[in-house]
Order: structure tokens, then C-alpha cells, then sequence
């Protein structure tokens, strides 16, 4: 009589939670950084494409040499804004009405025998001298055409508040967009040891550069 053979039951495979839940993580952190890196680049792809078109402009001012344009004008406040008590707030309204100006205050000084007024902007200056006893001024406006512009516009200068902080949220932006493609790397497996090197020899050109060829 033979010896009857059961058979073992089925092996059931142990759910390991801690690779479900690194898997997880993973996952999550693959969408998060790719929904991020597409939507910013979206969002601030004219900053950005702004900030690096005129990044190669500021290199190469010499493209716009013979821009520049300068005309003078005469004319003449009140002589009672000129008194001991100098009204300055009445001289620059005038002098940005009578003449279209609207750059920024720069600079406004009191000298015993006249007043400076300058105002500037982007690719733009007026400076007026004003002779206090007579009221009579000459102004001097200058015009640097649109590449002076744009790269006054990449650096920030004489642009206002906002533009500037404009320049910020496009250096967060950047930043972002960056790390975030950085993110990516790590979870493309295929990619990211060529990836990598690639990142590091671009650093280390950058670098040589710099101690070779600068000053």
C-alpha cells in the first residue's frame, strides 16, 4: 500500500511594505518633478528666453554702436519755484510735461546759482539745468536705441521696482526649472550616469575657463 503524497499548499508571496512603499515615493517623486519642470518651463518661457537673448546682446554692444541720438531743448519755469525754498515737485512735473519725459527721477541738486534735474531710464537720460535767477533751462536728452534697451532691461538698471522684481521671479524660475530637471536625472536609470558625467564635464569646462581666460 502506498504511502499517500499531499500536495503542499501554494506558496503565497509576503508583500514586502517597505519596497511598496519606496516604490511609492519614487513614483510620486517622478510626476511631481516632471509636472514641475514642464508647467514652470511653460509658465516662464518668455522670461527666460527674454533674460538669455539679451544675455547674448549685453555680450556684443557693439552691434548697436550709432544708436544714439541726442536733441536739447530750451524753455523756462517759474522764477517763484526758484526762491529759497525750492519747489521741486512743480519744476519735474513741468519739465516731464513739456517735454514727453517718462524716465524716473535720477537725481535732483540745488546749487546756489541753478538746479540740476536728471531722469533716467532704460537706454534713456534727460539732465536739464535750470539758472535760478531767470527761471530759463536747457535740457539734454539722449537716446540710446533699442539694444541699450534691452540690456538695461537684462541688468535691471534704472528700470523701477517692478521690473525688478520681475528680475527676481525670473531667478527663482530659473532655479526652479533647474533643479527640477536636475530631479529628473536621478530617476531616469537608463540616463543618468551619461547624464551626470555630462553635467560634471560641463562644470568643470566652465570652471577652467574662468582660471585660464579671466583676468
Amino acid at each position: 500500500m502506498s504511502a499517500v503524497q499531499t500536495a503542499a499548499p501554494p506558496q503565497v508571496p509576503v508583500r514586502c511594505e517597505t519596497n511598496h512603499w519606496k516604490h511609492k515615493w519614487k513614483k510620486r517623486a517622478v510626476i511631481w518633478a516632471r509636472w514641475s519642470h514642464i508647467y514652470l518651463s511653460m509658465v516662464s518661457f518668455a522670461i527666460l528666453f527674454f533674460f538669455a537673448a539679451t544675455g547674448l546682446t549685453l555680450n556684443h554692444q557693439e552691434w548697436f554702436a550709432g544708436q544714439q541720438r541726442t536733441v536739447s531743448y530750451k524753455g523756462a519755469v517759474s522764477t517763484a519755484w526758484l526762491g529759497e525754498n525750492v519747489k521741486q515737485l512743480e519744476i519735474v512735473e513741468r519739465l516731464r510735461q513739456a517735454h514727453g519725459i517718462k524716465a524716473g527721477l535720477g537725481d535732483l541738486r540745488i546749487d546756489e546759482g541753478q538746479v540740476a534735474v536728471s531722469f533716467k531710464g532704460p537706454g534713456y537720460t534727460a539732465d536739464a539745468f535750470i539758472d535760478r535767477p531767470t527761471g530759463s533751462y536747457e535740457i539734454t536728452e539722449t537716446r540710446m536705441g533699442w539694444g541699450a534697451v534691452v540690456n538695461d532691461l537684462h541688468k535691471g538698471r534704472d528700470a523701477g521696482r517692478v521690473w525688478g522684481k520681475l528680475i527676481d521671479a525670473a531667478a527663482v524660475f530659473m532655479t526652479a526649472v533647474s533643479v527640477t530637471g536636475l530631479t529628473l536625472i536621478f530617476f531616469l536609470a537608463k540616463w543618468r550616469r551619461s547624464g551626470l558625467i555630462i553635467l560634471g564635464a560641463g562644470a568643470v569646462v566652465c570652471y577652467s575657463l574662468y582660471l585660464v581666460f579671466v583676468p
